[in-house]
Order: C-alpha cells, then structure tokens, then sequence
C-alpha cells in the first residue's frame, strides 16, 4: 500500500487554508456586491402626474376657497391668478416630494414605522402650512387687499390634507415597489449564494483529487517508470475532464461513465487486479439519465481512501441502476491505519446533490457491505 508522508499532509492542508481563504474572499466580495445592489434607490417616474396634479391643484384649491373668481375679472387678471396658484401649488408638491424622497433613504418603514409617520406628518405640516400662509398673504398685498385670516386658515388645513393624501400615494407606491424589489433581491441573493455554495463545492474537488493522484504518481515513479508514465497520461485525460465540467451542472450518465472507464484504468494502473469495478449500465440506459459531473468518480474516490485494496483483500465495486438512482456497491476492509480525512469526499457529494438535484445522496452501511446511492433526472421522451 502507498504510505503518505508529513510533507505532503502539510502540502495537502497548506491547500486547504488557501482554498477556505479564496472561498471566504468570493464569499466577502459576493456580499459588497449584495450590499450595493440593496442599498439601490427606488425610482418612481411620476413626472406625468406631477404637471396634471399641480394645474389641477392650482385651479381647484383657490376656486374653492374663494381666492379667485371668475366672474367680474379681466381675462389678464384671471390667467395670472392661476399662474400665481400653480407656483404655490408647484412649490407645495416639489417641497414635500423632496423631503418624502429623501426620507425615504433613511428610513425604513419595517425598522421604526412610528418614527417614520410622525417626521412624514411633521414634515408635511410645518413645510406646507407655513409656505401656504405666506404666498396667501403676498397674494393679498399685492393685489391690496386686506388679508383674510379665514380664508388663509381654511385654504392652508385643504393643502395640508391633500398633501396627506398625496403622501399616502406615494407611499403606497414605495412599499409595492420595495416589496417587488425585495422579491427580485431575495431571489438574487438565493441565486447568488448557490453559486457560490456549488463554486465552493466544485473547487475543493481538485486539491481532494490531485493529492491522491500525486502520491500515486510519486511512488509509481520509483517502482515502476512505464507505469508512471501511462499514470500521467490518464491523469490528464482525467483532469481535462473535471476542467471541461467544472462549471456544468448536468451531465449525461453515458458521458460520466465515459470519464469513470479513464478512471478506472488509471486506478488499474496503482492497484492491478485487485481492484474489480463492475458495470452493468447499458449505453442506451446511459442516454436515458442526467447526473451531476464527477459523482462516480467521488464515490469510488471515497472506496479507495478507506478500504485497505490488496491481493489479500480484493476490492470489488458493484455500479447498477435502482429505480432512478445510480447505484454504488463496495465489500468493506477498512485500513489498519486511516489516511489523514480531507472532510471533503462524501460531504461535497451531498452538498452538491441537494443544490443541483434537489435531494442529497443515500449511503446504507452493513458489516460486509457499503453502498451509496446517487439521484439521477430521468430525461422524459
């Protein structure tokens, strides 16, 4: 059997810390990225509502509240009445839309809602009531009139209330469009954490993979020089493989049976005829099923790491369909003497199928036997 030594554990783990650090610097950078789009203003195109909503205020408001009449006035004198009242309602609708906007950045209605109404309602008030106050008093002296307190206080409590009103819309308008941005954010974030999650998976395959490989190729170096080189050119044709797939979800079984036949010859290569990889899938049933790329080759990755393999203990896989799963069969010898454990092998699996397939792998565990089943997606007609 190959034994590994202190150095190459210390190469293996050295790997792994660089591996958590590229992982947790995708993680950080994915989050900056989260962040930016989170804090991203919500636009509301109301420019066609603001010029109908400030000429119909600017002509209702002073109708009703006696400000203007139409009758006994010169067409001149009327035209610049409404033009005037249009600046105030203008003035009242911009105003207040600024500082709702600008409200709206720095508070959220789910943090502190009470907060919230009381400044949108202070706000309101004490910038509409004021405003309206002084453009009416104008309104009178420069037509030299004495101003009409009645008349100002009623016309300020009617702009005010419509303001309220017109908030309330705008509002309204906020939390719909928060609520969808919040959906489209959250399913980003979903996505993006996935990704992530299945980037982290697949990238912590090849350092699990080419410290075994490595090993194998150092000892048979020494032992046997034709062998190493055969050794290295099934490793290649291996690695392109997992280089070609890397980001591929699904793969046809008939294509990773393909792939496990180069790993089994390059496993042949280290173990000779102890190793006996049996398999029963037909092509054509391997046209029938997708799997996720590389599984096989995980599965028989974790028979050989824990099963001492010899010409006093044989190994013999078993691979064959059960109902919709890919099924994996292996005669149990542990070793003596445990390899170092990545903590990678089966967990990546079932991390992986539950991200891809929907559901994670089965291992069932007897005395004699180990056996692990792999979901696979039927392709329909």
């Amino acid at each position: 059997m190959l034994g590994i030594t202190s150095n190459e554990i210390s190469i293996f783990n050295d790997t792994k810390i660089e591996q958590s650090t590229e992982t947790a610097d995708y993680w950080s950078k994915t989050e900056i990225i989260l962040s930016k789009q989170v804090t991203d203003k919500i636009k509301i195109n109301d420019r066609l509502v603001r010029i109908i909503g400030v000429q119909f205020f600017g002509i209702v408001i002073p109708n009703a509240t006696g400000l203007v009449s139409n009758t006994d006035q010169s067409a001149l004198f009327i035209v610049g009445a409404y033009a005037y009242f249009m600046l105030i309602s203008f003035l009242i609708w911009q105003g207040n839309r600024y500082i709702l906007f600008k409200l709206e950045e720095q508070y959220n209605w789910f943090i502190n809602p009470a907060q919230k109404v009381v400044l949108i309602l202070g706000a309101n008030v004490f910038y509409t009531a004021p405003l309206v106050v002084v453009m009416l008093l104008f309104w009178y002296h420069i037509n030299g009139n004495t101003a009409n307190w009645n008349v100002i206080q009623a016309t300020a409590i009617v702009c005010v209330i419509c303001v309220i009103f017109i908030t309330h819309v705008y509002e309204t308008i906020f939390l719909i469009k928060q609520r969808e941005s919040d959906i489209l954010k959250g399913e980003r974030l979903e996505k993006s954490k996935v990704k992530a999650e299945l980037d982290a998976l697949k990238n912590q395959i090849d350092p699990h993979f080419m410290f075994n490989s490595l090993n194998s190729l150092s000892y048979l170096i020494d032992q046997d020089p034709k062998k190493a080189k055969d050794f290295t050119s099934s490793l290649a044709d291996i690695y392109r493989y997992i280089l070609s797939n890397k980001d591929t979800r699904l793969v046809l079984l008939e294509d990773e049976l393909a792939f496990l036949n180069k790993y089994i010859s390059l496993l042949k290569l280290r173990f000779g005829d102890t190793l006996n990889v049996s398999n029963t899938i037909s092509k054509t049933m391997g046209n029938n099923y997708l799997i996720p790329p590389i599984s096989i080759f995980m599965a028989l990755e974790n028979v050989v790491k824990h099963n001492e393999i010899s010409k006093k203990h044989p190994m013999e896989v078993l691979i064959n369909l059960s109902d919709s799963n890919l099924s994996i069969t292996n005669n149990i010898r542990k070793k003596k003497s445990m390899e170092v454990s990545s903590k990678i092998g089966l967990n990546n699996l079932d991390e992986r199928y539950k991200i891809i397939v929907g559901e994670g792998i089965k291992t069932n565990l007897d005395e004699k036997q180990f056996n692990i089943l792999l979901p696979m997606l039927e392709i329909n007609g």
